[in-house]
């Protein structure tokens, strides 16, 4: 795995924006992400919906090279860590987990995260519907704020649509800035890409498995 890093500084903060979904905070020695849908897979074989068995595991091995790459203290999560019911893949997830004994985990409640108190609390995890963390706002939706806040956000799992000759067309997931927004790209990798609804004004930070590259819409 290749870790691209992008410097970035907002409201005087140094964020690192990576080419692995997800961006590091050095003040709070916190990686941060968003829609990670632990259990998608296994929901879907319930179901009937042949998945490969390795989608999640290959989700969890970016994570652990990530917070390992950055020794990170803080794993904070913008929504939807889960996707559904109680299934095996949060097993998986607990067992993955013991390998960071002192890593705090902050969840900000998203659409997906249905699971119960006991759960959550049997995972070790900090649940809130928001967080404030000066001079940063934590939501899981994307929300405009006129009051000086600056909001990080995911959900909407954004992407561009890059268009080359003839009718070559390629989608990338991407970060999405604006004046007092950022929209992180979905962590997981078995997500849809959303090229359609990007914010007026916004900075895409857009990447590959080997680049990351800013442009404006």
């Amino acid at each position: 795995m290749t870790i691209v890093s992008e410097h970035i500084r907002i409201k005087n903060e140094e964020l690192i924006l990576t080419n692995q979904r997800a961006l590091y905070w050095q003040r709070e020695n916190a990686l941060i992400l968003s829609d990670i849908h632990i259990g998608k897979t296994a929901h879907f074989r319930k179901h009937g919906i042949p998945m490969p068995d390795d989608v999640l595991q290959k989700d969890l091995e970016r994570l652990q090279q990530l917070i390992l790459h950055f020794d990170a203290k803080t794993l904070l999560i913008v929504g939807d860590l889960f996707h559904a019911e109680r299934n095996s893949d949060m097993s998986t997830f607990k067992d993955w987990l013991t390998q960071f004994p002192d890593l705090k985990l902050i969840l900000i409640k998203g659409n997906h995260d249905r699971q119960s108190k006991r759960l959550m609390d049997d995972l070790n995890i900090e649940v809130t519907t928001h967080l404030a963390l000066n001079p940063f706002k934590f939501l899981h939706e994307p929300k405009e704020n006129n009051k000086g806040e600056f909001v990080i956000s995911g959900h909407t799992h954004p992407g561009v649509l890059l268009r080359g000759k003839g009718k070559q067309r390629l989608k990338l997931p991407c970060y999405q800035i604006t004046k007092n927004q950022l929209i992180l790209p979905a962590f997981s990798l078995f997500t849809g890409l959303n090229t359609r609804d990007i914010p007026e004004g916004a900075i895409c930070y857009a990447f590959t498995e080997f680049e990351l590259f800013r442009f404006q819409k």
